[in-house]
């Protein structure tokens, strides 16, 4: 079979999941309303694919509808490859993560590893200037301990580090993305506002993961609302209470309200799916689900 012969069955394929699955959530709730502007794109590791190039991968997404992918730093991707796969595809690589964040923390009570963070944190910014990418997603870090590594303790520790690196960031054009996870360190919108504001500069701003806050009690509409300009970018992917993580579209996510809060915010930009991934099959999958709470057609 040749590569256009296979392409073609697989666009053949994603029409076919798209019918079966029904108009899409921003078509019945938003008809006739004013919808975000949102580009979908995925997390490189999601495209599980061995053996194949990255402009394979990039055109096998791209065929999908995805318009661009997340890269980590450091990863063992070779950056000049994925540099010629973006030019060669349009597929752009939108943004950079600073995959050590967790282990290797900006709050550690260790001077010496918050230096390594440091140093990683930089390392991601140079990776971001090099692709053309414009964000860094970085988890500041972790309650871990209420005697060295408490709340006041990360607020404060991480944002002395992050400061560090504001010099460079403004230099190469590239914004840092604070990311809520499941650390225990940020759990309410206010709190994300506040960290954000004290920095005082458009270089640092909120990636909002719309699945990850629910485990917080507050939906995921009212943190965009409250974060409005502030947000950046947003990734998600199906958190449910009773079953925790499930697929797009399966969780708890009020979609339609979300639509709206990011219509209210003026959002336009990157929606980022995060879930396992897999090879053309899955990746169709969540294609199809992305479109159908996204709302695009």
């Amino acid at each position: 079979m040749t590569k256009a012969t296979a392409n073609r069955r697989l666009f053949l394929k994603s029409l076919a999941v798209g019918a079966a699955l029904g108009g899409t959530v921003g078509e019945r709730v938003l008809a006739g309303e004013a919808k975000p502007k949102l580009k979908k794109a995925v997390k490189y590791g999601m495209i599980k694919m061995p053996g194949v190039s990255v402009e394979e991968k990039f055109n096998v997404i791209k065929l999908l509808g995805f318009e661009g992918v997340e890269v980590d730093s450091p990863s063992d991707l070779d950056r000049n490859e994925a540099l010629k796969a973006s030019q060669a595809t349009g597929i752009k690589i939108h943004g950079v993560i600073d995959s050590v964040h967790w282990r290797i923390r900006l709050s550690d009570p260790d001077s010496q590893v918050r230096a390594k963070g440091v140093e990683a944190l930089r390392t991601a910014i140079e990776d971001a200037k090099f692709f053309g990418a414009d964000t860094v997603l970085l988890v500041p870090g972790k309650v871990s301990d209420p005697k060295s590594e408490n709340y006041e303790q990360c607020y404060a520790r991480s944002q002395e580090e992050i400061r560090k690196v504001l010099p460079q960031a403004d230099d190469s054009g590239v914004k840092i993305a604070i990311e809520v996870v499941w650390n225990d360190f940020i759990t309410k919108p206010q709190q994300l506002v506040q960290y954000v504001d004290d920095f005082a500069t458009p270089t640092v701003g909120a990636y909002f993961d719309c699945s990850n806050v629910l485990k917080y009690g507050v939906p995921s509409a009212t943190w965009i609302r409250q974060l409005n300009k502030r947000m950046l970018k947003f990734d998600f992917k199906g958190y449910s209470h009773e079953r925790q993580w499930v697929p797009i579209g399966e969780g708890d996510e009020d979609w339609p309200e979300i639509l709206k809060a990011l219509t209210e915010v003026g959002y336009s930009g990157w929606a980022t799916s995060e879930v396992a991934g897999g090879g053309q099959k899955e990746l169709m999958e969540i294609a199809e689900r992305m479109n159908r709470v996204l709302g695009i057609s």
